[in-house]
């Protein structure tokens, strides 16, 4: 870990040789293209068209790397040195990004673009440092090359990717994310947020005590998102639904359930019982709120729907703790 934050025991670029320049050349080669197939085959199944771009990229890069192979032979004979961009100081890095699921189209078309600027990069400063004349035209053109990698990705999108398509897989990764987060995190949260109402200021009115209080709010948010958290995951494995990893809808779910308990149970750690409810109270009034709001903005519910069914479902919850704890 020094050794890559400090540099210690990696060579500076204006150290490298030609023959190194060139076999740093051929091994980006290699990276860039298992990189751009890693994003095609992530998206392959969601968004082909988007996927088929990646493939032109891949194969472009594949291009690139077999006439740096051709002109190291000629120059220096069949035996490549191993030298990586780890491997020397200064050179950019490619984040893990690409090995991560779900891929998401606009982050992966930024990191191509990000992708192919570095390397442009890399040629312009190669190119300057290298004597021979067949060795400086290839990586200039190749510079030239990256650069109009956008242009080639552009002719790409064209061609598999007409606006009409990009607009439908933008929507399908929207509508996943929905399925997979939103909707689950929201149910937690308004399962949380309103169920421990009732327990929580019933606990309060009928003890007086802010430590006891608590003590009941952060059971009942905590059991009931190990129990949401749990029952989504195990309800639908997501294959025939599409709405996704089970883990990952459990503990969107769970986590919320939790969040929306604890939100007005932590004032009830301030002593002053008064104090800590009133501040209860402006945060369930919050909550209930965010609720709606979320309802409105990404499952498309009516504003006003949503505010007669979280917000006056909430106060009558909250009323019936109220009173049941003033019995």
């Amino acid at each position: 870990m020094l050794s890559r934050v400090f540099g210690f025991g990696r060579r500076s670029f204006a150290s490298l040789t030609e023959q190194e320049i060139l076999a740093l050349a051929i091994s980006s080669e290699e990276d860039d293209g298992r990189i751009y197939r890693a994003y095609a085959e992530g998206l392959r199944d969601e968004f082909p068209a988007s996927a088929r771009v990646f493939d032109g990229m891949a194969d472009e890069e594949d291009s690139h790397r077999a006439v740096l192979i051709e002109l190291h032979r000629k120059r220096f004979g069949e035996r490549i040195p191993l030298i990586r961009r780890e491997h020397v100081k200064d050179y950019y890095e490619r984040r893990p990004d690409w090995l991560v699921r779900p891929l998401g189209i606009d982050k992966v078309r930024a990191q191509a673009e990000t992708m192919e600027d570095q390397a442009h990069r890399f040629y312009l400063e190669a190119a300057q440092r290298t004597s021979d004349a067949s060795t400086r035209k290839l990586l200039g053109d190749l510079a030239v090359a990256e650069k109009s990698h956008q242009a080639l990705a552009h002719r790409l999108g064209l061609k598999h990717v007409p606006e009409d398509v990009k607009s439908g897989e933008a929507a399908g990764e929207r509508r996943q994310f929905i399925l997979t987060y939103v909707q689950p995190g929201l149910a937690g949260l308004m399962d949380g947020s309103v169920s421990t109402l009732a327990p929580i200021f019933a606990a309060a009115f009928a003890t007086g005590d802010t430590w006891q209080t608590f003590l009941v709010g952060l059971s009942a948010s905590v059991g009931a998102g190990i129990s949401m958290g749990f029952t989504e995951a195990a309800h639908d494995d997501g294959k025939l639904s599409g709405r996704g990893s089970p883990v990952k809808r459990g503990l969107s779910s769970g986590i919320m359930t939790s969040v929306g308990g604890l939100g007005h149970a932590l004032p009830y750690l301030i002593p002053h019982f008064w104090t800590a409810t009133a501040i209860a109270g402006a945060v369930v009034f919050v909550e209930l709120w965010a609720i709606a709001f979320i309802q409105n903005r990404y499952m498309e519910t009516p504003f006003f729907r949503a505010v007669l069914q979280v917000v006056l479902g909430g106060s009558l919850v909250l009323a019936a703790g109220v009173l049941i704890g003033n019995a």
